[in-house]
């Protein structure tokens, strides 16, 4: 049973930043696309940010494109994601996925192997 340990989340003021950790301890994850999903209440989950394995390209939704960094440490297994200028319609249950989800023109919610528990990320305004 692959386990997905997340962390970094919590509670925020508008314009802070967080950092969110995923990792897989044990598991090598190198070949594989790592990255995040978000889903906020009432809403469905959106694909966020994901660090591809071939090459080393990197993935994100419009609307977190320069504020939002993620990165992998291959060596750990972990994935990180780094949240700057934070908005309040980032609120939202943050998910670490691990798969092949990821392609030439983007990322997508399928073929992902692994998930993590999910973590709560709350930005007052």
């Amino acid at each position: 049973q692959v386990q997905l340990v997340e962390s970094g989340g919590g509670l925020v003021q508008a314009g802070g930043s967080l950092r969110l950790s995923c990792a897989a301890p044990g598991r090598s994850f190198s070949r594989y696309a790592m990255g995040w999903f978000r889903q906020a209440p009432g809403k469905e989950r959106e694909f966020v940010a994901a660090d591809s394995w071939s090459g080393g390209y990197t993935y994100y939704t419009d609307s977190v494109k320069g504020r939002f960094t993620i990165s992998r440490d291959n060596a750990e297994n972990t994935v990180y994601l780094q949240m700057n200028s934070l908005k309040p319609e980032d609120t939202a249950v943050y998910y670490c996925a691990v798969g092949d989800y990821c392609f030439g023109d983007g990322c997508y919610d399928r073929g992902i192997y692994y998930w993590g528990q999910g973590t709560q990320v709350t930005v007052s305004s």
